[in-house]
């Protein structure tokens, strides 16, 4: 078991490693170098570069720093997350376990763009299968989204509902769906229904019948984690406290999830008060 978990290779949650694991705390974090960083070819905003820096070179160094000071970086998503008095943090292969958890995933991902999803939002719309679930036993639902993130909610969900079906809107499945999915790759068109959702219906015109819609589209970011964990949330941020710890004991976010202003420097702010918090509350605990 580690010290402490850290769901994110950006900013946020490389600056709380370093602070981990020069605390010589335990640090296991995880994720995939990426995301919109990755993509910023010229950062000249940033202190300390008297030169233009791209984001793939800082994520690069950035890891490569957490490494040196003993940080262990594992390069796998991170589909589920529980707690039961400490934090266990599922992939596709393998569980982990610590007393303390970062949420540094970045913000939230984008909805859709899928006529009658925001209208059917709680009413029969769900972004939680570990929440919702047991709102739809016997009832037939289905599952948005192509890779593990996908797989995973809809495993929460076979066990209760008397059918599940995946829709990837159009691309190849991801993910190694067992048989008793029903998987269907049609694109999507809308989602139907009178005050609740009924189905969806895709671009041939056909439809399909569902009571609910679980939407698990590419990986779990922290708003999504959070919301399984009963966080409180404000809109799509993870609320959290000066220590940058949620309501939740011995969690903590830090960078874009947590809202304001979305910059590089912010980000290594937050993770550095979530590092240095943990490790406090870390020592404190020990004594």
């Amino acid at each position: 078991m580690a010290d402490v978990i850290i769901l994110g290779l950006g900013p946020a949650g490389i600056s709380a490693a370093l602070y981990t694991a020069r605390a010589a705390l335990d640090t296991l974090v995880f994720g995939r170098e990426g995301g919109s960083l990755a993509k910023t070819d010229h950062i000249e905003n940033y202190y300390g570069f008297a030169e233009p820096v791209s984001g793939r070179e800082l994520l690069h160094n950035g890891a490569a720093q957490a490494r040196r000071v003993g940080a262990k970086l594992v390069e796998d998503e991170a589909v589920g997350i529980a707690y039961d008095g400490e934090f266990a943090v599922s992939t596709a292969s393998e569980t982990y376990r610590a007393p303390y958890l970062v949420l540094a995933t970045g913000s939230q991902r984008r909805a859709p763009n899928l006529p009658g999803l925001a209208e059917f939002e709680g009413r029969g719309v769900s972004y939680c299968a570990v929440c919702d679930g047991f709102f739809y036993r016997k009832k037939n639902v289905a599952v948005l989204g192509a890779g593990d993130y996908a797989l995973h909610e809809a495993k929460e969900l076979l066990p209760l509902a008397a059918k599940v079906t995946i829709l990837t809107d159009g691309k190849e499945p991801e993910a190694d769906f067992p048989p008793e999915m029903a998987v269907e790759t049609r694109k999507l068109a809308a989602l139907t229904g009178d005050g609740s959702l009924h189905g969806v219906r895709f671009t041939d015109g056909t439809e399909l019948a569902s009571d609910g819609l679980f939407v698990a589209l590419g990986v779990a970011g922290s708003v999504d984690f959070a919301r399984k964990l009963g966080v409180e949330t404000n809109g799509s941020s993870v609320s959290v406290d000066e220590n940058r710890q949620t309501n939740v004991p011995g969690l903590y976010a830090a960078g874009d999830c947590t809202g304001g202003l979305l910059q590089i420097s912010k980000a290594v702010c937050d993770g550095a008060i979530a590092g240095t918090s943990i490790v406090k509350a870390f020592r404190q605990k020990a004594k």
